[in-house]
Formats: C-alpha cells, sequence, structure tokens
C-alpha cells in the first residue's frame, strides 16, 4: 500500500494521518490478485494508474490502438487462465476497447476492461461533459457483466467482483468503469487497505453427475463411428492430461478445431483433421470438447453432418447444450473434471474404436494428406500461398514451441491446414467471430505472457488492422516476427475498377513494402519472392530473436473471394 503523509489539523498538529488514493487502490487491488501485467492505451484520466503499476512491480505494456491493447488482454486471459486487464480512457477509448472485449466475450477468454469515465452528476443530465458517455450502459450488451465504482472504498469489491466473474463458469469479458473523481478521491490508509479483497478460488471445479457419465460412456460404446471434436474450450481449460489419456485408452478418432491444434500432435495416429468432411459427414456419435456447434461447426446440421448423429456435449455452460442440435447425453461441468469421470467410469475395453471406422478415416486422410502434398510441392512463379506456407511450416518444425498467431481470409484458411501444432495453446487466430484485427495484439500478449518466439502469419489486409503496434513491438523488444503475406488485396489483388481510375474495392496499394514500416522503429525488415528465400529470411529471424516483418509477395491472382466462407457472400441483382 502506498500512503501519503499528511499533517494534522491545528488541534491535532502532532497527529500525521496515512492516506492513499484511488489510482493506489486499483493498482494495490490487482497486485493483491496477482495481476503482473496491464495492456493498455494512457490518457486523461488513467496515465497515472499506469505510472503507479509501474512502480509496484506490475508491468505495463503500452499500445498504439485500445482494441489492440484489449485483444492482448483477452489472449493473455486465454493463455494463462487469469483474466488479462486492459485499461483505456473514456468516451472513444473505451469504445476501442469494447471491440475486443466483446470479441473475448464471445470467445469465451477471461478479460477485464477497466475504464476511466466522466463526472457521474454531468454525464447523468446529458450537460455535455468531457468524453461524455453513459460507458456502463453501453458495454452491457457486449460483455459478460459490467459494473461500475463509485466510491473510492469500493474499488477492491469491484475488482474482486470483475475478477471472479471474468474467470468463472464460462469465461468472458467483463467491463469495470472507474470515474475520474473516483480515482483521484482520497482516503485513509487503513480504510483503503481494509477494502482490498483478495479472490479465493475464483473458478471452482465443477464435477459432472455420475449417471450423466455413464449415459455417456454408454453412448459412446454403442457407437459405430464415434467421433470426439476438440475446440479451443479444451485448450483453455488445461485439462491436456486427462484429455489425451481418454483419447488414447479408448483409441477414438480426433478432430481438433485450429485453436485446439497441439492439445495431441497434429500428426498423432488418431488425428483426422486431414479427413475432417468425412468424419463429420459419417460419425454417429460424437463428443464435443469445448466445442460449440456454431457456425464453425455448421450448426451440426446436414449436409455437413450426419442427419442421424447423436451428441455428447461437454460445456460447464447448461445454456449451451441443445442450442442447435439435441445433445442426448450432457455433460455439465469443468472439463477436467469431466475428461477425469470419463477415464474413471470407463471400464476396461468398454469403449473401443472399430477397425472398419478407423480404417476408412486412415484412407481418406492419407488421400487428402498426398493432394496436399502436391500443392504444397508445386513451385509456380511468382510464389502463391501454399508455396509459402511449406517454407513456414519447414521453419516451424525446427521452433516447435514457437507460438503462431493467424489471421486473413486466404491466409488464415491455408494456413490451419498447412502449419501442424505439435504443443496446446501455442496457435491463437480470428475465432469464434472471424475477426480481422486481432494479430499484433495476440501477438504481444503471447511474447509477454510466454516469454517465448512469436510467428504471426497475417494477410496483407488482416495486417493492416493492426500494424502500427510494430512500434509497440519495437519498444519492448518483443521476440515476434511478423510474416505479411502479401498479395495486394483483400482477398486478392488483381480487383479491377471498370468506371473510374480509383483501385477496386478489394485492392490495396500494389507493390507495398511492409518490411521498411517495421525498420523506420529500429526492427529488422526482409522482402522475399520465393520460398527459398523466406526459408532464409524466417530462420534468421527467429534466431535473431528480434522484431521483424518478412513482406512476403505472393502472386496477387492467387486467393479466393472470402476464402472458405464464400457461400456467405448473399447474391443479389447483377451478381
Amino acid at each position: 500500500m502506498t500512503t501519503f503523509p499528511t499533517q494534522g489539523t491545528a488541534a491535532a498538529a502532532d497527529a500525521v494521518a496515512e492516506l492513499t488514493d484511488g489510482y493506489h487502490l486499483v493498482v494495490d487491488a490487482l497486485k493483491l490478485n496477482g495481476v503482473r501485467t496491464i495492456y493498455g492505451v494512457v490518457g486523461i484520466p488513467i496515465t497515472d494508474v499506469a505510472r503507479v503499476a509501474q512502480a509496484s512491480g506490475i508491468r505495463y505494456i503500452g499500445f498504439r490502438h485500445e482494441s489492440d491493447a484489449g485483444h492482448a488482454a483477452a489472449a493473455a486471459g486465454f493463455l494463462t487462465k487469469r483474466p488479462g486487464i486492459c485499461i483505456t480512457v473514456s468516451a472513444p477509448g473505451f469504445l476501442n476497447g469494447l471491440v475486443a472485449l466483446a470479441n473475448a466475450t464471445t470467445n469465451c477468454f477471461p478479460m477485464v476492461q477497466i475504464s476511466g469515465s466522466s463526472e457521474r452528476h454531468i454525464v447523468d443530465l446529458a450537460r455535455g461533459d468531457y468524453e461524455e458517455l453513459d460507458q456502463l450502459a453501453a458495454a452491457k450488451p457486449f460483455a459478460k457483466a459490467a459494473y461500475r465504482v463509485n466510491r473510492v472504498e469500493d474499488i477492491g469489491r469491484g475488482i474482486a467482483r470483475a475478477i471472479r466473474t471474468a474467470v468463472s463458469g464460462r469465461p468472458g469479458g467483463v467491463y469495470l468503469d472507474i470515474p475520474a473523481a473516483v480515482l483521484g478521491e482520497v482516503i485513509d490508509a487503513e480504510k483503503g487497505g481494509a477494502s482490498l479483497r483478495r479472490v479465493i478460488d475464483p473458478s471452482p471445479r465443477q464435477l459432472p453427475a455420475p449417471e450423466a457419465v455413464d449415459r455417456a460412456i454408454g453412448l459412446i460404446a454403442r457407437a459405430q463411428r464415434p467421433l470426439v471434436v476438440l475446440g479451443k474450450g479444451a485448450a483453455y481449460a488445461q485439462a491436456d492430461k486427462e484429455i489425451r489419456a481418454f483419447i488414447e485408452a479408448t483409441g477414438l478418432p480426433f478432430l481438433p478445431m485450429s485453436m485446439a491444434k497441439g492439445l495431441l500432435p497434429d500428426d498423432h495416429v488418431q488425428s483426422v483433421a486431414k479427413a475432417r468432411s468425412l468424419a463429420l459427414r459419417r460419425a454417429d456419435v460424437v463428443l464435443l470438447v469445448g466445442a460449440r456447434l456454431n457456425w464453425l461447426l455448421g450448426h451440426g446440421e446436414a449436409p455437413q453432418w450426419n442427419p442421424d448423429a447423436q451428441f455428447i456435449q461437454v460445456d460447464i455452460e447448461p445454456a449451451e447444450l441443445d442450442s442447435n442440435q439435441s445433445i442426448a447425453a450432457p455433460l455439465v461441468g469443468d472439463i477436467g473434471s469431466v475428461m477425469q469421470a470419463l477415464i474413471e467410469r470407463t471400464k476396461p475395453d468398454q469403449i473401443k474404436a472399430k477397425a472398419a471406422w478407423t480404417q476408412e478415416l486412415a484412407a481418406r486422410s492419407a488421400h487428402n494428406a498426398a493432394k496436399m502434398a502436391q500443392r504444397l510441392d508445386a513451385d509456380p512463379h511468382p510464389m502463391q500461398f501454399y508455396g509459402a506456407l511449406r517454407a513456414i511450416r519447414d521453419v516451424l518444425h525446427e521452433h516447435r514451441h514457437a507460438y503462431v498467431i493467424n489471421e486473413g481470409a486466404n491466409a488464415l484458411d491455408f494456413a490451419r491446414n498447412v502449419i501442424d501444432m505439435s504443443v496446446p495453446r501455442h496457435r491463437l487466430d480470428s475465432g469464434t467471430w472471424g475477426v480481422m484485427g486481432i494479430g499484433m495484439g495476440y501477438a504481444i500478449a503471447a511474447a509477454v505472457e510466454s516469454g517465448a518466439p512469436v510467428v504471426a502469419i497475417e494477410g496483407d489486409s488482416a495486417f493492416g488492422f493492426s500494424g502500427m503496434e510494430l512500434e509497440t513491438i519495437c519498444r519492448y523488444r518483443l521476440p515476434i516476427v511478423v510474416v505479411v503475406l502479401n498479395n495486394g488485396g483483400v482477398y486478392r489483388g488483381d480487383g479491377l475498377n471498370t468506371v473510374s481510375t480509383d483501385p477496386s474495392p478489394t485492392t490495396l496499394m500494389p507493390q507495398a513494402r511492409h518490411d521498411r514500416l517495421i525498420e523506420a522503429f529500429g526492427g529488422r525488415g526482409y522482402r522475399v519472392t520465393t520460398p527459398a528465400q523466406l526459408t532464409i529470411a524466417l530462420t534468421g529471424a527467429l534466431l535473431s530473436g528480434r522484431p521483424a516483418v518478412i513482406d512476403c509477395v505472393i502472386d496477387p491472382t492467387d486467393g479466393t473471394e472470402s476464402g472458405h466462407l464464400t457461400h456467405l457472400n448473399p447474391t443479389g441483382v447483377g451478381q
């Protein structure tokens, strides 16, 4: 607790009172709850929160845009299972951060956004204060919860409540509003210290009902074509040993969603990632572990899925069950406890994958792997996505503990099929919303939280959303290599405008030099036009441990409108 001695009144001149304020109480409350890093953008009225945090030993990572700081906090939450903390200024800064808070909530990442705000008595009468906005009301529809602290003695209570809410049950984003007057309010230090709270067991185990576990085991045991689908919730749960033990003990084929890659190595004999379409279309019983039947899994509907498939779903949130398909065997609880219960209650040889089914999947996997090998072995000029990704894949095989951040349209779709992962929670991408702009924030969080090297594989359009954070990467000397797959456009760079000299809506600047951007901040820039050059550049950049950008020039005609989501584009008159 930082305190300030203050001389007493004339009536008690010899008395000295120890005082503190809202800034120090915010930092003391965060530190009491184990917060080691804060991400944010400073300004009125929260600059001194960052200064006090630094002085207290909490690391402050300052960004160039609030949404990037928020994305970093969200990624930190995913990687650590502790709420990532983001601080922003009021009104516009708050709204910028709210984008990331909403995305964190959608992805079930624990995060707390703390924003300063204007005077309540002016805002509530709409008198026109500096950056006037009812931020609490604005945040509520987009966050798991939103709270406001109106008294300095409630700061400890508010932070404790925000932390517990963010991480308990289904994780998500929480907004905490602290008006400027509360941050600057002075209070007796002893009273302030007594008001702080340390959250105890914010995410307790939730055990599944034994009869629910037995029901699920019986359903899997009777299946002819069972399948396990691992979602990013399974990665977040850090129940790696339990998940692997159950899958390997039963021999069940498994399909990892993109951010669950590495829970078991992608080259594991039971992985059917290379036979995804067949596995979904033919499976008759599906165990969903930390995965939701949302748009990423076709809502569980035919023709993508077997219309007669029965679903077993592991989820900590009961309301998620039956949201798209009937769940024949709900397993409500935390993933670690559920998987442990499945292991303990499954009798020896009760579940055993049928040879005909595993052989069918293996044959399709081998067929698809051969087709992919042909694409990767091709060496067209100019370079295309597959050639570039083959080079990246081969380098990453020698750096298996590097984190991979991936966003874009084609850059994302191709990379998740080409880049294998062997370590859990080392791949982060656009996630449930499929948003662009997460790249630099996620990359910075991965580097800060782990200290490990990070490779961010970016489409040139996606990179543009957060490219200024190259300065942040260089300022903090983070071991991040950004590979920009540069085909000169949104989706492709060969769009045409037939009515004027303006570029087409999907055309970016031809021959852009992204490598020169990082050189302005002291990083290393590379420009490559062949897979061989990319191999040399990426290898060197990773070995150097320095910030780097590789501008990887791709054929402007390579790529597909909207990537794999072309079918979501509505077709109107004349289209």
